[in-house]
């Protein structure tokens, strides 16, 4: 099991695995093509109303990351075959944020990484 987080800016990797948009909007200033993505998970993003609140916000960090996995809880459909990729495959959460630390991808690689140890994997 190996999960990783990237900003979709930074080059792509061999050792990226499979390679996964996990932000709701197109990255500014990306071309598709120069994007080197297996998927792009629309929907494992939070949704714009938690977008908006947190607004990268580093003091309300915390309580993003708890309503998102309120979030996730209620969409295991999209996050399980990710979830199945990580168990056997090493996957990189790609994010547009500038913020290295308080994103989106660094929540969800957390809350799969606590539902792999969940599930023994």
């Amino acid at each position: 099991m190996s999960i990783a987080v990237k900003r979709i800016f930074e080059p792509a990797s061999e050792g990226d695995g499979y390679r996964v948009l996990v932000d709701r909007l197109w990255p500014r200033g990306l071309k598709k093509e120069d994007a080197a993505l297996d998927a792009w998970s629309k929907e494992l993003a939070p949704s714009a109303a938690l977008r908006k609140w947190f607004d990268h916000d580093p003091a309300r960090w915390e309580g993003f990351r708890h309503r998102y996995a309120s979030e996730l809880d209620a969409a295991a459909e999209h996050w399980r075959p990710l979830l199945t990729q990580a168990s056997r495959h090493r996957v990189t959460l790609l994010y547009g944020a500038r913020d290295e630390e308080h994103n989106n991808a660094v929540a969800l690689k957390s809350y799969l990484e606590a539902m792999l140890k969940a599930h023994g994997v």
